[in-house]
């Protein structure tokens, strides 16, 4: 008899990323931000190399199924590039995500730009809403954050 299957989580900088994590884990961004939310914009920002970033992800069977990054900007930790792979979606890996991603952080103040339809989910995590709603990329966001 097989164990189950199970997520495993990761956290590295830039640097110790190989390249097979970090090219699965730009393939599962631009598969969900780019074609399924057709949304045409430069993922690669440039920022996933600072000094700093650090980069969380679940992988199962050398799949990444869940992903988002740490930057850190001037007084507050960004978190961002949230996403779960669609055969992913439903588990729970974003919210186990979030929650290694503010134990990382710690006691420092953290932000992030929400899309406007997943702002009640960050809610739940201590993030409240601090400007109006946007458009990012033809996506209404909202700017949110959390006190240290």
């Amino acid at each position: 008899m097989h164990p189950e299957p199970h997520d495993e989580l990761r956290v590295a900088s830039f640097r110790d990323l190989d390249t097979t994590t970090l090219y699965a884990i730009l393939r599962l961004r631009a598969d969900v931000f780019v074609v399924e939310q057709n949304c045409a914009y430069a993922d690669l920002d440039g920022r996933d190399d600072e000094p700093g970033t650090r980069h969380l992800w679940f992988t199962r069977d050398g799949e990444i199924r869940a992903y988002l990054r740490i930057l850190s900007d001037n007084d507050a930790e960004r978190i961002g590039r949230v996403v779960t792979a669609p055969d992913a979606r439903g588990h729970g890996l974003a919210g186990r995500l979030l929650t290694e991603a503010l134990t990382v952080i710690g006691n420092r103040p953290s932000v992030l730009h929400a899309q406007a339809h997943l702002a009640d989910f960050y809610t739940r995590f201590g993030f409240a809403q601090t400007g109006p709603e946007y458009l990012e990329d033809g996506i209404p966001h909202i700017p949110m954050s959390k006190p240290s």
